[in-house]
């Protein structure tokens, strides 16, 4: 059933059906996983063992670096003149090769270690058979020497403090945390949601679309197709806005119905609407044709509403007003409710006693009128269709979508009545009267609008003129002036009749 009812959905792969928020959805898990990621290598880099570095790569602190400043350098005794035997053969390849160093040598030869920035211009090759000049020790800037069986540790950034390891505390990924918790939330309420409000579009159809049921006895065509058997009854707009299309009656050229549901597929509106109490509703849009209304302008509303489409809608601001006092010898509609009409006959005539006692009597609207919003009949609507019977009802839940049926019988049973109702010989002047200066009202605004566009069109004419004249050169603005002059002057002339003479 609900695969005949729907059928809204392409065959095309899922990469290319991502679409408003499941394309959203998708850009935030991508992003987040990315932020993820950057923070793991950020702390394995942290966190990493810097192995392989010796101790001359390897900053000192400041009391080590001003020690050694302090103390001027000591330089050796010039060398003898005489040639110095070495126990090892030289070779003309380079410098000797350095002598092993004992393990328990001095603080002193443990500063000659430490670079400085005097001592970085020593060439050993170029200064060669000279010993290499030492700093002065400093009882501060002592070196103690290194146990070999300590493991080596790294310093700090310039405090010679131990380096501080990354530790993985559940408290860094905070916001990570509570994203990614936000994400399947969301996705989860998405798919929920949409479930939801697509088990409601079906619930109504299958109640009042289908076969046998009201719109199938009163429509020849249901649905967007062409009366063929698998055509889909609904057209999806979004997934809370669905749309139910029927034609193929006498006295209508179509019907529309318009199914506005809570976005129960976002989870902030979905919050929203619960704090705000929005709801579920269905318009009824139904185009009447042109020889089947009479003059008819009518509302009716809860008190407030009504005064709200009093103000708001131009027909009824321009031909309706609110009735006060309900007709004298009959029954009216309930307390709560409010009718805006232009004629008391009109109203007396569409709300007849079979609608009081269905819907909108004392009784009946306290049991079957609680999903009632509005309805709006008239001739005179703004845009290309000016005869529209308008409907408004609440979509109960999809377990109890029967208890809206005497709302949905209302729409044929007003396609009938308006469309055979013609009003009475007295009522009718009046309402013609309304028309007929609204007419000409519209008609000096046209006037007024056309007018204003020419005006405009010449101010802008004159401009270009204008600015064409300063472009032109002094000669031809002479010759232009000499020849408005001459003009003038020969209208300025007196006019003077030939006579002939007999």
């Amino acid at each position: 059933m609900a695969s005949n009812l729907m059928r809204w959905q392409r065959q095309v792969p899922f990469c290319f059906q991502l679409r408003g928020d499941a394309l959203l959805f998708v850009l935030a898990v991508f992003f987040i996983f990315s932020h993820i990621t950057h923070e793991f290598s950020r702390g394995s880099v942290l966190a990493a063992d810097f192995e392989g570095f010796d101790a001359e790569d390897l900053d000192y602190d400041e009391a080590t670096e001003e020690s050694i400043h302090s103390h001027p350098l000591k330089s050796s005794p010039p060398p003898s003149t005489s040639l110095s035997q070495s126990s090892t053969q030289e070779s003309h390849h380079g410098p000797p090769s350095p002598p092993a160093v004992d393990d328990h040598r001095s603080p002193t030869k443990e500063l000659s270690g430490i670079s400085h920035p005097s001592l970085e211009l020593w060439d050993e090759d170029e200064f060669e058979g000279i010993p290499f000049p030492t700093a002065e020790s400093s009882p501060d800037s002592v070196v103690q020497p290194a146990d070999p069986d300590e493991p080596s540790v790294v310093p700090g950034a310039g405090d010679g403090s131990p380096p501080q390891i990354a530790k993985w505390r559940l408290g860094s990924f905070v916001t990570e945390i509570v994203c990614v918790s936000f994400l399947i939330v969301f996705t989860i309420n998405y798919f929920i949601g949409k479930r939801q409000n697509e088990l409601i579009a079906l619930c109504w159809a299958s109640q009042f679309a289908t076969k046998g049921s009201v719109f199938d006895r009163n429509f020849s065509l249901l649905g967007t197709g062409d009366g063929k058997e698998d055509a889909p009854l609904l057209l999806k707009e979004g997934q809370e806005v669905f749309k139910f299309y029927a034609s193929g009656r006498r006295y209508c050229k179509h019907l529309l119905a318009t199914m506005e549901l809570r976005s129960r597929h976002d989870l902030i509106a979905r919050i929203a609407g619960l704090l705000f109490r929005n709801k579920d509703t269905i318009t009824f849009e139904v185009a009447m044709n042109d020889d089947a209304m009479d003059n008819v302008v009518l509302a009716l509303a809860r008190k407030k509403m009504a005064k709200s489409m009093h103000k708001e809608a131009w027909d009824l601001q321009k031909f309706a007003t609110v009735m006060a006092n309900p007709p004298s010898g009959r029954r009216w509609v309930a307390e709560d409710l409010m009718v805006v009409t232009e004629s008391r006959e009109v109203a007396g005539d569409l709300i007849n006693d079979a609608v009081i006692d269905q819907v909108f009597g004392d009784k009946a609207f306290e049991k079957f009128g609680k999903g009632f919003i509005s309805l709006h009949f008239s001739d005179q609507r703004p845009g290309s269709q000016k005869k529209v019977l308008l409907l408004k009802f609440v979509l109960p839940d999809a377990n109890n979508m029967a208890d809206m049926t005497r709302l949905v019988n209302l729409v044929p049973f007003y396609i009938d009545l308006i469309g055979r109702y013609k009003l009475s010989s007295q009522a009718r002047p009046k309402t013609e009267t309304a028309r007929a200066k609204s007419a000409q009202e519209a008609f000096k605004e046209q006037q007024s609008k056309r007018q204003e566009v020419l005006q405009k069109k010449k101010a802008e004419k004159k401009k270009q003129m204008e600015e064409a004249e300063v472009k032109l050169s002094s000669e031809v603005i002479r010759k232009r002036e000499e020849k408005e002059r001459a003009r003038q002057m020969k209208k300025l002339m007196p006019k003077v009749k030939m006579m002939k003479s007999h």
